[in-house]
């Protein structure tokens, strides 16, 4: 599921209204999500949904981060590709070998997709050979995704409970009804 408002409707509800409304016709007995946004802003466990775990990066991202603040990335900025490309060329030649080699060491399988499509985890020892002869564009997709890992992520779950008919509705109306007026004393 992925819910969308634009700007100027934020801050009203919309987002938690959309997802309460439209969950239950989703026509599937679960209906699940991962968001980043979740870990700032609820909406979705307002709206119903159960918050099951929170995702933490991954060591190798956190290596990596560690890695590019030392040479004074702004790693906020990693989905930027002009930002990642401008840094990337005002590093040294020993400088990016530093960072091929970081890269190299803390291979998630997310980046040997960059480099292997076509498999499903590529093969590290091509990754090596790989990114050291990668270029600055390639390095930079790397950094990007290096940025996406670094999110934390939410998951969250909803069970599509079945309705109560009109009768079950009343009977245990009137059942709570009943149990909250007789109270031994």
């Amino acid at each position: 599921m992925r819910v969308i408002v634009h700007p100027k409707y934020r801050t009203v509800g919309l987002g938690q209204k959309l997802i309460q409304e439209t969950h239950f016709k989703c026509g599937t007995p679960y209906v699940e999500t991962t968001a980043v946004m979740a870990k700032y802003n609820p909406f979705f466990e307002r709206a119903g949904l159960i918050k099951i775990q929170e995702v933490t990066p991954s060591r190798q991202a956190l290596a990596i981060k560690d890695l590019l603040e030392k040479m004074h990335f702004n790693t906020t900025l990693l989905g930027s590709h002009a930002y990642v490309l401008t840094k990337l060329q005002s590093l040294t030649d020993s400088e990016l070998r530093t960072l091929r080699q970081v890269l190299i060491m803390n291979a998630h399988p997310r980046f040997l997709k960059e480099f292997f499509s076509h498999q499903p985890y590529g093969r590290r020892r091509l990754f090596q050979k790989a990114v050291e002869a990668a270029g600055l564009e390639k390095l930079a997709k790397l950094l990007k995704v290096t940025g996406m890992l670094l999110q934390t992520k939410v998951y969250l779950f909803w069970k599509n409970q079945p309705a109560l008919s009109f009768i079950e509705f009343l009977q245990n109306r009137h059942s709570s009804q009943c149990s909250a007026e007789y109270r031994p004393r």
